[in-house]
């Protein structure tokens, strides 16, 4: 019994209940209007669906009355962005109306006809013959009402979910900001283990054979050493933290192509002279494409400013209607960077390969090369 009461303590009950009763102020309305055609506010929905902002607002409108609380309802809160998504939201609004009918009727007949069951028990005069038997009756249109509001609160929570669930562009995004999570924390997990991992281990080694070797000028090697890995190792989990804070922006938010000016910025204070060049319509890029783009720029300027420092830096940006390509170029360092195990460039060539295209990095004609080709379709 307990169990079966259990749904009148919940507060989603009562706020279904009132999602159900909310599209009946129209009707109210519009019967002090014109009470012989209650069926026109049927016919006002559909310019009303045809508004993108409306599909926004029964979103939010059912998230927080069906759904409270719920982190993921499967609701979207988006406008319509199709006309296959203002044919939903017309076919949600209807039936909106539908059910809200259903669950006023019931709302007030119900409770009405319990009244005049026990008035008839009692022998009062109802609306039929009294009987003692109506007192046994008297309970039953309210375990009725009961099921019809527990019922369509149900139903119309479910169709919510279906008609005003994301859309296919929505999922698509929904998608492509999850892809680019993990391989954030993909690429995050791997620079950590490379650049602490071996900043600690040099530490240990160095710490552990200045102790056993008990020779001061040794001991100031150790310690120079330990000191410069350290350093490195902290503006290597500087930048790792910077893509951390950048964690909970969605994907559209994050920076493309056309925000590579910062990054180029950033290279020339660094000391770098940059010689930048950009042709095609690099503004007008995929976002998937132009955000890659600019996560590969940015990672090929960090491998110049680790493995060259201060040294001239060409860049070269292309787009046509196939696809995009990339070209970061700088003069030969003393010590080439790994072409096989580097985080980095492995990283880079990650990248390209998750969007179709190709990577390639590596010395040619005397200079650093890091060529990337990614196809716009």
């Amino acid at each position: 019994m307990i169990r079966f009461l259990r749904p009148l303590l919940r507060g989603t009950t009562y706020t279904r209940l009132l999602h159900l009763w909310l599209p009946m102020l129209s009707v109210a309305f519009w019967m002090f209007i014109d009470p012989r055609t209650p069926w026109a506010p049927a016919l006002f929905l559909v310019p009303l669906a045809l508004i993108p902002a409306v599909r926004r607002g029964e979103g939010v409108q059912a998230r927080l009355l069906l759904t409270p609380g719920e982190p993921e309802p499967g609701i979207s809160e988006e406008p319509a962005r199709s006309w296959r998504d203002r044919g939903r939201t017309l076919l949600w609004l209807e039936l909106r109306m539908v059910l809200g009918l259903i669950a006023m009727f019931a709302s007030v007949r119900l409770p009405i006809l319990t009244v005049d069951l026990a008035e008839g028990a009692w022998g009062q005069p109802p609306s039929f013959a009294p009987h003692r038997a109506y007192a046994l009756l008297a309970p039953l249109p309210l375990v009725a009402l009961y099921g019809v509001v527990l019922g369509l609160g149900a139903l119309v929570t479910r169709c919510a979910r279906r008609l005003l669930g994301p859309s296919a562009a929505e999922r698509l995004a929904a998608l492509e900001e999850r892809t680019e999570q993990l391989l954030e924390r993909t690429r995050i997990a791997r620079e950590l283990h490379d650049s602490i991992g071996h900043a600690l281990t040099v530490a240990v080694v160095q710490a552990g054979a200045a102790r056993a070797a008990g020779d001061p000028e040794f001991t100031g090697r150790a310690l120079t050493a330990i000191e410069e890995t350290g350093r490195a190792a902290l503006e290597d989990l500087e930048r790792v933290l910077g893509v951390l804070r950048e964690a909970e922006r969605p994907a559209s938010a994050r920076p493309t192509l056309a925000d590579a000016d910062r990054l180029l910025e950033s290279a020339r204070a660094s000391g770098a002279e940059v010689d930048f060049r950009a042709t095609g319509a690099v503004e007008s890029l995929p976002g998937p494409v132009s955000r890659e783009g600019y996560r590969i720029l940015q990672e090929s300027l960090t491998n110049v400013l680790r493995h060259a420092g201060a040294v001239p830096v060409r860049v070269r940006v292309s787009a046509d209607v196939r696809q995009l390509v990339l070209e970061i170029s700088n003069p030969l360092p003393t010590e080439l960077p790994r072409t096989d195990g580097g985080s980095g460039l492995r990283g880079i060539r990650e990248r390209a390969a998750l969007l179709g295209g190709t990577a390639r990095t590596g010395p040619e004609a005397g200079t650093w090369l890091v060529r990337a080709e990614l196809p716009l379709s």
